[in-house]
């Protein structure tokens, strides 16, 4: 497999020969004859020092003992020149001593002994003694060279060894392969100029062909890796050894390790092993299991054949082996196996105990890895690395906030007093990172304020606990004091600052960031342009997000998520946002929970069911769809798209899995289907099973009471908030402003909004929407100038809609224009196509129609059905002085909406309101041929005895009498108080008095009666709710009627209160009926009956009237009404004195069978 490395960079012989006349420059005279050019000295001096170093060869010499000198053999000469040489250990005086015994014995002239005078000096790292024997040798030969050059270069006197061997080569001695070994050894610690030096020297051992040593070789191999990188030349010097070792092979197996390239470098240990020159050795086990866990999730399997190996060869008890197997398995999370070599280890030292530790703590194990230090600290020695490690582990406890922090002010305090704390800069670091982990940001900061050597993971331990602790601003505000003291930033760096940048909305910043990377060169690491792309979509640029994942070279897991994410969560992004999930299935990505969450929001958003049972599919085949994540993303993605039965299903199966994210989305899937009784069904039964509402619990109920303006039902939902003690809950506290403002009291609204502790963007724009649902725009656009003032939350696109809606029912145009245009100027956020209808709504209450026109034309985006519906009803309201441009908008909703109703609707009413009654009857035949059919108006009140609703002109309520005759008596005190009908609001080809009659029986008037003739002495507000839009002369009408008789009237339609660009939501009627149930059932003892008749309440939707059926557990009961109207309902099962829960309203029926 090596064999296909490429090569390019190694030097050719040509340009070998080419670099060695650079180095011999001084050497002219050399004689370079075959492949071998060497004087006899050097040939005789190279076998003496083999022999000297390797086998102890014999050679004549002197023992010196006190003055005498005698004669004797090499093998009686070694043993007491190597005791001699033993002084070498108490340092710089056992080298002074051995010179000295020369100089008294006078063999200060002895080249052998000098050689090793010299290798003494250099062992205690005097090199300026070493080089003055040497100068005073007045002889030397080739080991007396080497030994300089070794000694310079083990020193880490790397140029004065190069230096050294030049002035050898100027001398014409060109000692044994050792030299140059350590020269090469010398040219890898100096960069780009040991790269040349070292191709020089390359070069000139191609001449004396020491380039086949494999000592000289197996150095090569190692320079040529350092030192440019280059796989191939470090593959060709391997190559061009004729006989391999050990070491040879340990070298480029080493190579092929630290390049990542795992596969090759076991290739090389099976070829290792086959030859029979070399054996395994430790250095090849600890290179190979660095390969193993070189990869982002070492495989386990590989790391355990790997164990066995090593078992065999005998080295699993081997310190540098086991340690690096103890790391690996902690690493690939097999913390069993880790701690099975850990235990067999019979030595262990701080790299096996850190190695352990970390595993554990990625395991999230702080607890074991405490306590692993603490058995451990009394057998080795700690290192202060060790330190580091243990407070790692302190974030990882259960209760990190609590025994997590207090373990870690022990150690804190422990490396005070012992003074580790001042050690190394790490410990620092580790003290910051485990304060801000454990949420004590504010000992992090002294921490770091104390520290009197920061480096750059100093600052980025603080910047970004600063982050993840909600400091954002000053999290950027140590960025630019890091800038300050020239401290280049990492990738981290960039990362946190950018995290905050995107939680501040502050683009202009990120954008900065975003040039400073660029300068920096770190533009191109795939973690920050992760982090670039979240920035981007989070403050509203998702095209410049688009363009920087685009021009990535390569996308990792977090890239795809990230983009997927910032398209799911883009409105109007959603097929972008699957088509993005399918290109990362053809790249081949391997996908997470994340991922498929990501892409099933995107698919909610389009509410395409079946394309959501097909990415269900996906989830299967990828054996993540039992995770609770991706069963709560399908809920929530099931819900949206209309398909609760398949939420049930799931809902039913995951049982022990349901976290609060499950019921949150099951009772939102509810309330988004319209099916409250069984969402507060699921309430009652998940309080029966012990399960407590969260406060998004409470916030998602809230919001459905809010939907259908229950006030009381809203009311006891914040009584239980406050048993909770979650009233002061922010997010529980913006859904109370939402609720009771929904409700129609706004003062409830704002009395609770002004005692909130904490306001978010949520909490806001709640009051602020209230006060424009409510036509206080004025007080809307106070409140909108306090939220600036504040300066805690910075108004979103929401908070605009809000305003500009305010500033639509206050009339406020020029204020609008002025909001609208500080959205890009002062806050940095592009206007959606919500903003443009709430402008065009603006202009079209204000009667500014030509405007209108010009503004609609020079939209950015192409209009939606909402904005050409927003301006066929401000035609509307012209009285016909627009027909023609009423008409061209009713055209455009034909063809994006040929079957709503609605659009027919307000044309018709556009040409009644222009008088323009043969226009009305084709707009009524056009809506005739398409088949669609007017959805009917309908008002209802709530009273202690249920829902009651009313249609205009209906008779068919039991207390019809007593309403009508209230409803004149209204009427006639109106008159006398001044009342004028607007018979402009009768769209019909009618006599006057008529269409006064028609008038003063709309729904909403006959509620309001109903409430007045049933409530006679009570004082509190009527709150009237209907399914279309209130007309303006019951508008006109509340206020002669709320002034009359002395009660509030709080009005709620399908729009009031929302911008024209609101989606038009259905609401849950009720209706009260008399039902006569009718036992159909036969069974084989005969027919037996049972009957009920009872008044009840239905939830229902309006959308046909016929009978319907209701299921009884094994029976059929077909319900008849009484009267001529009868609605549809799903269909439900009733058990015997069961309760369903309708409105918020329980009603128990209780059905008897008699035989």
């Amino acid at each position: 497999m090596h064999r296909f490395v490429p090569r390019f960079g190694y030097p050719h012989p040509a340009e070998l020969f080419r670099n060695s006349r650079t180095l011999c420059a001084n050497s002219s005279n050399l004689g370079v004859n075959g492949s071998r050019c060497v004087s006899s000295e050097a040939r005789r001096e190279s076998r003496e020092y083999d022999v000297l170093i390797e086998k102890g060869a014999e050679v004549g010499a002197h023992i010196v003992s006190g003055n005498v000198i005698q004669t004797v053999s090499p093998d009686e000469l070694l043993p007491h020149w190597r005791k001699e040489q033993s002084c070498v250990g108490h340092g710089h005086r056992g080298g002074k001593l051995i010179h000295s015994r020369l100089y008294k014995n006078g063999l200060e002239e002895d080249v052998y002994f000098c050689n090793n005078l010299i290798n003494a000096y250099l062992e205690t790292g005097d090199s300026v003694s070493a080089r003055k024997v040497f100068d005073e040798m007045p002889q030397r030969n080739c080991v007396t060279w080497a030994c300089l050059v070794s000694g310079y270069s083990r020193n880490g006197e790397h140029t004065e060894a190069l230096f050294f061997l030049r002035d050898m080569i100027k001398q014409r001695v060109f000692s044994n392969q050792y030299a140059f070994a350590s020269a090469l050894r010398a040219c890898q610690e100096l960069d780009s100029v040991g790269n040349l030096l070292g191709r020089q020297i390359h070069g000139l051992m191609f001449k004396l062909s020491y380039s086949v040593d494999p000592v000289v070789s197996n150095v090569l191999i190692s320079m040529y890796w350092k030192c440019i990188g280059s796989l191939g030349c470090a593959l060709r010097a391997f190559d061009d050894i004729e006989v391999r070792n050990s070491v040879s092979w340990n070298s480029i197996i080493s190579v092929y390790s630290q390049s990542g390239n795992m596969r090759s470098a076991f290739e090389m240990f099976f070829s290792m092993q086959c030859d029979d020159h070399s054996r395994p050795t430790e250095y090849t086990f600890g290179s190979l299991v660095t390969a193993a866990s070189s990869l982002t999730e070492p495989d386990v399997s590989l790391l355990k054949q790997l164990m066995c190996t090593i078992q065999k060869s005998g080295f699993l008890s081997d310190l540098f082996v086991g340690s690096g197997l103890v790391s690996a398995f902690a690493k690939a999370g097999s913390l069993s196996f880790a701690r099975k070599v850990f235990n067999q280890m019979e030595t262990r030292n701080a790299v096996t105990l850190n190695g352990l530790m970390v595993g554990l703590v990625r395991q999230k194990r702080g607890e074991e890895a405490t306590k692993l230090f603490m058995d451990m600290k009394g057998m080795i020695d700690v290192s202060p690395e060790s330190y580091v490690s243990l407070l790692s582990s302190f974030p990882e406890y259960s209760l990190a906030e609590e025994v997590g922090l207090r373990k870690g002010r022990e150690v804190h305090g422990h490396v005070v007093t012992t003074g580790l704390v001042h050690s190394m800069v790490g410990i620092g670091n580790g003290l910051v990172n485990m304060y801000a982990k454990c949420r004590s940001i504010d000992d992090a900061r002294r921490v770091f304020s104390l520290m009197t050597e920061k480096d750059s993971v100093s600052w980025n331990s603080m910047i970004t606990g600063l982050d993840q602790n909600g400091r954002f601003v000053e999290a950027l505000e140590r960025y630019q004091s890091m800038r300050r003291h020239q401290i280049l930033p990492s990738s981290f760096t960039l990362i946190s600052s950018l995290s905050s940048c995107a939680s501040l909305k502050w683009a202009k910043v990120g954008q900065q960031i975003h040039g400073e990377s660029l300068k920096l060169g770190l533009d191109s690491n795939v973690s920050v342009s992760n982090a670039f792309i979240t920035l981007y979509s989070e403050t509203g640029y998702l095209n410049e997000g688009c363009k920087i994942f685009s021009s990535m070279p390569e996308h990792d897991q977090v890239s795809w998520n990230s983009m997927i994410g910032a398209l799911a969560n883009s409105e109007g992004s959603g097929p972008e946002a699957v088509t993005c999930f399918l290109n990362a299935l053809r790249a081949g990505q391997r996908l997470n929970g994340i991922t498929f969450s990501s892409v099933l929001s995107a698919v909610s958003s389009l509410s395409f069911g079946e394309l959501g049972k097909q990415i269900h599919a996906i989830a299967l085949k990828y054996s993540i769809a039992d995770e609770a994540t991706i069963e709560n993303a399908l809920i929530a993605c099931y819900g949206k798209c209309e398909e609760m039965e398949e939420c049930e299903k799931i809902f039913s199966r995951m049982s022990e899995r349901r976290d609060d994210v499950t019921w949150n989305s099951m009772i939102s899937g509810y309330i988004h289907n319209e099916l409250l009784p069984k969402a507060l069904d699921l309430v009652c039964f998940m309080l029966q099973t012990g399960k407590r509402l969260d406060n998004f619990m409470y916030a998602t109920v809230l919001s459905a009471f809010a939907s259908v303006a229950t006030l009381e039902r809203g009311m006891e939902v914040h009584a239980c908030s406050v048993r909770a003690c979650l009233e002061s809950d922010v997010v529980v506290g913006s859904a109370l402003v939402d609720m009771y403002s929904k409700c129609g009291r706004l003062d409830y609204a704002l009395r609770f909004f002004n005692t909130m502790p904490v306001k978010n963007s949520y909490s806001w724009n709640s009051m602020i929407s209230g006060y424009a649902r409510h036509g206080q725009g004025e007080e809307a656009l106070k409140l909108f100038a306090d939220m600036k003032l504040d300066g805690q939350t910075p108004p979103d696109h929401v908070t605009f809609v809000g305003v500009l809606s305010a500033c639509s029912h206050a009339g406020l145009v020029e204020e609008g224009f002025k909001h609208f245009e500080s959205m890009s100027d002062s806050y940095g956020l592009a206007p959606r196509i919500e903003h443009f209808s709430c402008m065009a709504d603006l202009l079209g209450r204000a009667g500014e129609l030509d405007k209108l026109e010009h503004f609609i034309n020079n939209m950015p985006m192409k209009p939606n059905v909402l904005i050409w519906r927003t301006v066929l009803g401000a035609c509307c309201r012209a009285n016909g002085r627009k027909a023609e441009l009423g008409r061209r908008t009713a055209e455009m909703l034909f063809q994006l909406e040929p079957e709503n109703a609605v659009n027919y609707v307000l044309l018709g009413n556009m040409y009644a309101a222009g008088g323009r009654w043969e226009d009305l009857s084709k707009a009524r035949k056009k809506m005739k041929d398409a088949e669609v059919k007017k959805e009917a108006g309908y008002s209802w009140v709530t009273m202690k005895d249920g829902v009651h609703m009313f249609v205009a002109g209906d008779k068919s309520h039991p207390d019809a009498d007593l309403i009508y005759k209230k409803l004149k008596e209204l009427n006639r005190k109106m008159r006398d108080a001044g009342y004028v009908p607007q018979t402009g609001f009768a769209l019909y080809d009618l006599e006057q008095e008529n269409k006064e009659e028609i008038l003063s029986y709309h729904s909403e008037k006959l509620a309001v009666a109903f409430v007045l003739a049933a409530q006679k002495s009570s004082t509190l507000p009527i709150r009237i709710m209907k399914n279309l839009r209130v007309c303006g002369d019951c508008h006109s009408a509340f206020k002669y009627i709320s002034k009359i008789e002395g009660r509030q009237i709080i009005l709620r339609d399908s729009n009031r209160g929302k911008a024209e660009t609101a989606d038009q939501h259905q609401t849950l009627f009720a209706l009260q009926v008399e039902l006569s149930l009718e036992h159909k059932k036969s069974t084989q003892e005969g027919k037996y009956g049972a009957s009920l008749s009872k008044s009840v309440r239905f939830p229902c939707n309006l959308s046909d009237i016929h009978s319907f059926k209701i299921k009884l557990k094994a029976s059929e009961w077909r319900i008849q009404s009484g009267s001529d109207t009868c609605v549809i309902l799903q269909s439900f099962s009733l058990g015997q004195a069961s309760s369903s829960l309708l409105n918020g309203i329980i009603t128990t029926y209780t059905v008897s069978q008699e035989v």
